[in-house]
């Protein structure tokens, strides 16, 4: 590869498996980052010497002694940033030497969970789709072993799994024979009638009839809520359920529907089909159940008796198998004798078939999965992102990597209990008080305690002296939904922010739990998604304060003449920049690139900011802000209006209020500060404010869409009349502030 300097070498053994490129072109920035670190310290030196006197101006001097403050975090929080682009490794794996060098009787056994809690939210033909999209993975399928935790103990997801079952009988060998990508029915017929080019239009049609009798089936089940009275459905399976039965308050369900010793163990070629598992970990209203950290727990219980694979793969159910070949990559890097010994974990990006193009939330992470991640796979470390890991069992389990592990790859092969008595010795294992006085969820297993269960789970991994890697191949390993609608994504990165910050805050945090375990630089990288919701109190200053002193004639910035205005305008300029060049070579549009600028601010003036304060109460012992955004939306209008790149609102919420009087306070600043200066002063008058001018006018621009939804939209996603009240109220109280 042009540009950079690869490393990886077999030894003397079985040649490598993978290969770790480093790009060159991580000086450019270096280089770049120099200057703007210079830049930062000419501003906070101009801060410093030149806060305006305390009796000259209240508001000047409250105003400059503020900015300097949320200048200061602004440029300590970019020198955090600098470890996500610091040092980049980008992985290749060579599968043709594993084929080589791996008879498929050598390959491990891989167990493969899937996690669903609410039958309403994850309709049950999306999660059959996910289980089945890797059930026909492209490996020996006696060595797959596929797991569903239905936390819910449905009878209705359990009835779609057994219909499922025997789908794959005849889905699989289609997969496999015609090499059918996506391996997701949903996602594979959702392509149009094309026929695959080895696939015959009459063999797809066969398909598409059997898999529109298996969405049909659920579904009218679904929708009437009983199963139905057929003599296949009063196998023993089924009398697990009854009347008592509710999605909090059931027993330990655990079902092998599909096993190689009898059940179900061919498909219509004859080959073997994976063993399935179904389980429903026993639930009761007074025990805490722990989420979906809880359900990953009781897999890896049951999961250690019946199959025990040295190797686990976790997806959520509603991010499906993308790339036919992504257990073999993965294996490539646990499986090589020079460099994967202490390999924890291999993370794959998160990615959505749902985004369209120029998508008005930012969606499209391109930056992130191209960018961000390879660094912290540079400091070994890639966080675990809760789907889409390959991870190994031992390291996951919490044992303690030291040199000279070896793992043992032939775990698993060979257990051939009776179904039956798995199934019974499973139950006791997934009860609601199996984990009382014992280390799972502290030590052992997924973390429990956190609204991110995964990311601290992971780092504790690391922590043991496992190292992780970050695996990003052309064709994407998984693929899921991306929200549509603005409450969604707000709601979703207030979870988000809220854990990282919990965690910051606490004895987990990086720079504690992993000092002298982990490198600088990765400590560094997980503190930059760990200190988001801090950096809302800067931002919130920043759109309200200098609008405000525009408004009363207050400069807060240096005079355009002056000298001291090039640090300001080369930083802004230059980081802005910088950042569009990052976005276009990551495969994003200049379109998206600017709606992402507005996400930005729109998340960290939200759901960081209540997540902070929701955090710093909940720490003193202050109840909760009580914003709580309903997500409640029209899904078929909200998805029309999304393509056409119109904002979804919605529902009145305290978080649109914030979004709305910032947009409408900046506006009336811009039009009335204008005013002033123009019908006072004249023109020339605009040389001591003209950074601030610029300043309103960009949160104006980038809050079009607000004004859309304000004054033109009349549909049910605009902005609610008392939304628009009420953010009346708090502009014009604080322009009175200003007179």
């Amino acid at each position: 590869m042009a540009g950079s300097s690869v490393s990886g070498g077999g030894g003397g053994g079985r040649p490598s498996l993978f290969a770790t490129e480093k790009p060159k072109r991580v000086l450019a920035y270096r280089l770049y980052a120099g200057t703007i670190f210079a830049g930062i310290l000419l501003i906070w030196f101009y801060r410093a010497t030149h806060i305006p006197a305390r009796g000259s101006s209240s508001l000047g001097w409250r105003a400059g002694l503020g900015l300097l403050v949320a200048e200061l975090w602004f440029g300590l929080y970019w020198v955090l940033t600098l470890s996500v682009r610091w040092n980049p490794v980008r992985r290749t794996t060579f599968k043709d030497r594993l084929s080589a060098s791996y008879d498929d009787d050598q390959l491990p056994a891989v167990d493969i969970f899937v996690c669903t809690a609410d039958p309403d939210l994850e309709p049950p033909m999306l999660v059959i789709s996910t289980v089945l999209s890797v059930m026909a993975y492209d490996y020996p399928p006696e060595k797959l072993n596929i797991y569903l935790s239905d936390d819910a103990g449905s009878a209705i997801t359990f009835y779609a799994l057994h219909e499922a079952s025997e789908f794959a009988k005849h889905w699989i060998p289609f997969c496999k024979n015609y090499k059918v990508e996506p391996r997701s029915p949903a996602a594979y017929f959702a392509q149009g009638d094309t026929p695959h080019d080895a696939c015959s239009p009459q063999e797809l049609l066969r398909m598409k009839e059997l898999y529109k009798d298996l969405t049909d089936h659920v579904n009218s089940v679904v929708h009437s809520g009983k199963i139905p009275e057929v003599p296949e459905c009063n196998r023993r399976g089924f009398s697990e359920w009854n009347e008592t039965i509710t999605p909090g308050d059931h027993p330990s369900i655990v079902q092998i529907l599909i096993d190689r010793n009898k059940r179900k163990a061919i498909d219509v070629d004859g080959n073997a089909l994976p063993k399935l598992v179904y389980m429903a970990r026993e639930k009761r209203p007074q025990e805490q159940h722990h989420f979906k950290a809880g359900s990953l727990n009781a897999l890896i219980r049951i999961s250690s008796v019946i199959s025990n694979s040295p190797v686990i793969l976790n997806v959520d159910c509603d991010m499906y198998s993308n790339n036919s070949e992504s257990v073999r990559d993965a294996l490539c890097f646990f499986l090589d004798e020079e460099q994967g010994q202490d390999i924890g974990f291999v993370q794959y990006p998160q990615n959505f078939d749902n985004v369209v193009h120029n998508d008005i939330y930012g969606n499209p992470i391109n930056v992130v999965n191209e960018l961000d991640n390879p660094c912290l796979d540079g400091w070994g470390g890639m966080c675990y992102y809760g789907t889409g890991c390959f991870h190994r069992r031992e390291a996951l389990s919490g044992q303690i990597y030291s040199k000279g592990y070896k793992e043992d790859w032939a775990k698993g092969v060979g257990i051939a209990e009776n179904a039956d008595e798995l199934e019974e010795t499973s139950k006791s294992l997934v009860t609601c008080t199996y984990e009382h006085n014992t280390p799972w969820g502290i030590e052992k297993g997924v973390r429990y305690g956190c609204p991110l269960e995964d990311v601290i789970t992971g780092l504790q991994i690391q922590c043991r002296g496992w190292r992780s890697v970050y695996y990003n191949p052309s064709r994407k390993g998984f693929l899921g939904k991306a929200p549509t609608s603005l409450g969604q994504i707000l709601v979703q990165h207030k979870r988000w922010s809220e854990g990282f910050l919990q965690i910051s805050l606490s004895n987990y945090s990086p720079f504690l739990l992993g000092h002298g375990k982990i490198k600088l630089g990765l400590q560094m990288g997980y503190s930059v998604c760990g200190f988001w919701a801090l950096n809302s109190f800067p931002t919130f200053y920043y759109v309200i304060i200098p609008s405000l002193c525009f408004l009363s004639g207050v400069s807060v910035f240096p005079e355009i003449t002056s000298p001291w205005c090039i640090p300001f305008i080369y930083v802004v300029v230059a980081a802005y920049s910088w950042s569009l060049m990052e976005s276009l070579q990551c495969g994003d549009t200049a379109v998206e690139w600017w709606n992402a600028q507005r996400m930005w601010l729109m998340r960290r003036t939200t759901s960081y900011l209540l997540a902070a304060i929701d955090t710093i109460g909940g720490m003193l012992g202050i109840s909760e802000s009580g914003f709580e955004l309903t997500v409640k939306v029209d899904e078929s209008q909200a998805m029309e209006r999304y393509k056409k790149g119109k904002m979804e609102f919605g529902p009145i919420s305290g978080m649109f209020v914030i979004i709305t009087t910032i947009s409408l306070f900046n506006l009336a600043c811009l039009v009335l500060g204008l005013g002033r200066v123009l019908l006072r002063e004249g023109a020339a008058g605009l040389g001591p404010l003209f950074l601030q001018a610029v300043l309103c006018v960009a949160i104006v621009i980038i809050n079009a869409p607000v004004y859309e939804a304000l004054f033109i939209r009349r549909d049910s996603g605009s902005l609610p009349y008392f939304v628009t009240l009420v953010s009346l109220c708090f502009v014009s109280s604080l322009c009175l502030q200003a007179t």
